[in-house]
Formats: C-alpha cells, sequence, structure tokens
C-alpha cells in the first residue's frame, strides 16, 4: 500500500511562488490563524521531500535569517526537523539539514519508491519543477494550496504551474486563515 503524497505551495492570487520588489515573506499577510495552522500541518509525522533548487533557496534564507525574522517561525523550525529525502543529481553530502537525507536520481522513480517503503506520510514544499513533474506522473495525491491575497503582476516570480500538464481538480478541503488567506487542497487527476 503507497503512502499519499501532498504537494504544498505557497502562491499570490496570480500563480507567482515567490516575488522581487519589497515584499516580505509571506507576502506580508501572515496571521496567527495561518502560522498555528501551518504549524499543526507539519507537528504531523510524515517525511518532507524536497528538490535541490528548493532545498538550497532554504538552506539560504535560513541562514541569513535571524531569530526575529518570520523565517524562523516555528512551523518552519518543524519543518526543517523532519525526516527529509533531497532529490538531487547536482548537490553532493554532508547536507547541513538535521535530518536529510540525499538520493541521486530520477524524482519520479525516488518518490514512487518512497511512496512504497515510507511509513509516514510525503509532503513537499516548493519544489516546484519537481511536483510538476510528480504530478504528470500520477504520484501527487493533493496539491494544498495557501493562497495570499496579492497580485504580484510585476515583481511575481516563479509561476507554479508554468508548463504543468493539464488537470482536472477535485476540492476536498478548504478554509480561510486570519480572515483573508485561503487554504485549498485538492485532488489532481490529469486531464486527458
Amino acid at each position: 500500500m503507497t503512502v499519499p503524497y501532498t504537494f504544498d505551495v505557497f502562491t499570490s492570487l496570480d500563480g507567482f511562488g515567490s516575488v522581487s520588489g519589497n515584499w516580505s515573506g509571506y507576502w506580508g499577510k501572515q496571521g496567527p490563524e495561518l502560522l498555528d495552522h501551518r504549524l499543526e500541518v507539519y507537528g504531523r509525522e510524515q517525511r518532507l521531500v524536497l528538490g535541490a533548487n528548493t532545498f538550497r533557496a532554504f538552506e539560504q534564507m535560513l541562514a541569513s535569517s535571524t531569530e526575529e525574522s518570520d523565517v524562523r517561525d516555528p512551523w518552519v523550525t518543524r519543518m526543517r526537523h523532519l525526516p527529509t529525502t533531497v532529490v538531487s543529481t547536482t548537490l553532493e553530502g554532508p547536507l547541513d539539514w538535521p535530518d536529510a537525507t540525499l538520493v541521486s536520481g530520477d524524482a519520479v522513480e525516488v518518490v514512487a519508491r518512497l511512496k512504497e517503503e515510507s511509513d509516514v506520510p510525503l509532503r513537499s514544499h516548493g519544489s516546484l519543477s519537481m511536483n510538476r513533474a510528480l504530478m504528470a506522473a500520477g504520484l501527487v495525491d493533493r496539491v494544498q494550496v495557501t493562497l495570499f491575497p496579492v497580485i504580484t503582476g510585476q515583481t511575481g516570480l516563479e509561476p507554479i504551474f508554468q508548463g504543468a500538464a493539464d488537470f482536472d481538480l477535485e476540492l476536498i478541503e478548504h478554509r480561510t486563515l486570519d480572515g483573508r488567506t485561503q487554504e485549498l487542497v485538492y485532488r489532481p487527476t490529469l486531464h486527458v
């Protein structure tokens, strides 16, 4: 029996995963409900799966943060301490991550094997190109989109689903956090 795999991603209303310019983390829209909910989600027993680019970005972001920055929110600390598989053909170990395993190879093959062998659910935060490939291969069971109430048409970077295959989405959960941020959880099915 396989365990579920969740692709967890933050986005602006216009579909960008990050931003340039003078926006702060979470586009400045984080609130106590969002932060508490993220801590609860990442407090569950699970394995984190990251691609090399996201792993590098997280390492750099955490290295340059301070104890007072929103980067050090408790849920991020919890995420960093989850058992983690980093899928990469370019990184070399050891990794500066508490419980990380570096696996070289094709992400589709690695995640298919993890889904069969893992005793706990799998979750990935970010890792856009890897997760688009996993979705196309039918390995993503849930897409958890946290939609922040901003449009970043001039400063948006990293379009979440640019180049992705076509999918039908079944809404299986939704919530509003802090009266403004939407969390939408979908079951994706390749559209044929």
